[in-house]
């Protein structure tokens, strides 16, 4: 079985930052994931350059990995603890006037990283701009890609972005597990899109044998301003004939502590 998360992070943006990151780190060292997909994983612009961070797989596309990278932070917390993770930064834009912002991907097996421009615009000052972070990797006797991703909103860039993502992926020849904040609830346009998507791909949470949580947002947090309904926004959709055994919401307040304004989302798959 494979174990994967998807969290966004919500770096460096939190309130009671320090226990929260402590939370995360405690689980990600109990469950050693094998794929860890996270996304608004932020450095500051001004911070100090690392000139050889741990286990870095670089893209041309990326500013130098800084000293407070959050996917470095963690990776090299979880090296502390014997956990190897080889991993990738994908960046986007400018977040908040002062951060890098992009998205991540951890491995417990080494990848083969690529990103996917998949927004209208390539500029680091317009937040239209998203790049998307795709993996391949082999575990135990399968190869499979592994794609953390944040998309728009559906009538803010998602249909254009996900056409080129699926172009993107149509490449693919092996199975794959697309995570990340798709920005689009269960069961509304943009989710209903994916489903019907030529790259045949089922909700991780409509098949798995066990199901826990309903959704990953709460309130008005960053993006969703005026929001006051529960939602699943962050989604697992893997390809048709991969076998889930569970999919679950955490870091929710309920089976673990929150950590960021989105809850998280565990799967496990055989592939």
């Amino acid at each position: 079985m494979v174990k994967c998360l998807s969290l966004n992070t919500h770096s460096w943006m939190e309130e009671d930052f320090e226990n929260k990151y402590a939370a995360l780190l405690d689980r990600l060292k109990k469950e050693a994931y094998d794929i860890i997909c996270l996304q608004e994983i932020n450095q500051l612009m001004t911070s100090q350059e690392v000139a050889n961070p741990l286990n870095y797989v670089a893209l041309a596309v990326n500013p130098p990995i800084h000293e407070d990278n959050f996917a470095l932070k963690l990776v090299t917390d979880l090296a502390k603890a014997g956990l190897t993770y080889h991993w990738s930064w994908a960046y986007n834009h400018i977040g908040y006037d002062k951060y890098h912002e992009g998205v991540a991907l951890l491995s417990l097996t080494e990848i083969s990283p690529r990103d996917i421009l998949v927004s209208d615009v390539d500029d680091e000052t317009d937040y239209h701009t998203r790049r998307l972070l795709s993996v391949e990797t082999v575990l135990g006797n399968s190869r499979a890609s592994f794609t953390s991703l944040h998309l728009s909103w559906w009538d803010k860039g998602f249909q254009g972005e996900w056409r080129k993502l699926e172009a993107a992926l149509s490449e693919e020849d092996c199975p794959l597990v697309l995570m990340g904040d798709f920005n689009n609830p269960t069961d509304q346009e943009g989710y209903q899109a994916v489903l019907a998507s030529s790259l045949k791909l089922a909700d991780s949470h409509k098949i798995a044998a066990e199901v826990s949580g309903d959704f990953t947002i709460t309130a008005d947090i960053d993006g969703w301003e005026g929001n006051s309904q529960q939602l699943k926004v962050d989604h697992a959709f893997v390809s048709q004939g991969i076998t889930l055994k569970s999919s679950k919401v955490i870091f929710d307040g309920e089976n673990s502590p929150v950590v960021s304004d989105h809850f998280g989302l565990e799967i496990e798959l055989e592939l």
